[in-house]
């Protein structure tokens, strides 16, 4: 198994328009210790910073049509180079999305092996599908409920 248990630094992006939220629940427990100690290096990037438009806006409708609003490809996709560009060669983009792969031990493992990792944390009703298709390696889902702030 790779990241700190094999001695190996993981590094991990997050990707989310609520960077303080993730900042402050990394200060704590395990990871708050881990990232103390400079075992797994924790940035993150907020997609409104990447914006071209005075409002920063984020959000779109869907491509193609559809009911609500999606996170726009842009500022997104300009995020996620900038987080692959903190974790390096080798890392996996991961979408938090229901759809996905359920999130359990062996695919913590499996993550825990990268050499680097950035997560992207969707909102609304998720993110452009071109993003998902050109930019994301694979979808994890934490469950089959919905989580606050993406």
């Amino acid at each position: 198994m790779g990241g700190v248990a094999s001695g190996r630094l993981m590094r991990i992006s997050i990707v989310s328009i609520f960077p303080g939220l993730i900042r402050s629940l990394c200060e704590h427990g395990v990871i708050g210790r881990a990232i103390d100690q400079g075992l797994v290096p924790v940035q993150t990037f907020d997609p409104r910073a990447f914006t071209k438009d005075k409002h920063r806006s984020v959000d779109d409708r869907p491509f193609g049509g559809g009911p609500g609003m999606v996170m726009r490809p842009q500022p997104l996709v300009d995020a996620i180079l900038a987080g692959r560009s903190h974790v390096g060669d080798g890392a996996r983009v991961v979408y938090m999305s229901p759809q996905g792969q359920v999130f359990n031990r062996d695919k913590a493992a499996e993550l825990a092996g990268l050499p680097g990792l950035v997560v992207v944390a969707g909102r609304y009703e998720g993110i452009d599908e071109r993003v998902i298709d050109g930019w994301v390696d694979e979808e994890v889902s934490v469950g089959d409920y919905v989580v606050s702030g993406g």
